[in-house]
């Protein structure tokens, strides 16, 4: 086998990286990092206790525990 039937990965990989970055820049919004905060400040909000999932979840808990004590006591 000799050099000329070898095929030249790096090149290819470099070529596929380019225009993976090239796919990605025309995807990117205009004012991505304006968006980029907002989605962080959305995330950072602060969580109450009587938040939809905490406080659903407290509530299933408590009726479990409630009646597996009911059921204990009798």
């Amino acid at each position: 086998m000799d050099s000329g039937e070898h095929v030249d990965i790096r090149g290819r990989i470099r070529a596929h990286g380019a225009r993976q970055l090239t796919i990605a820049r025309m995807n990117a919004p205009a004012d991505w990092q304006g968006e980029l905060r907002a989605a962080l400040a959305t995330h950072r909000k602060p969580a109450t206790i009587f938040s939809n999932n905490d406080f659903r979840l407290f509530l299933q808990s408590f009726a479990i525990f409630f009646t597996a004590t009911m059921l204990f006591v009798m």
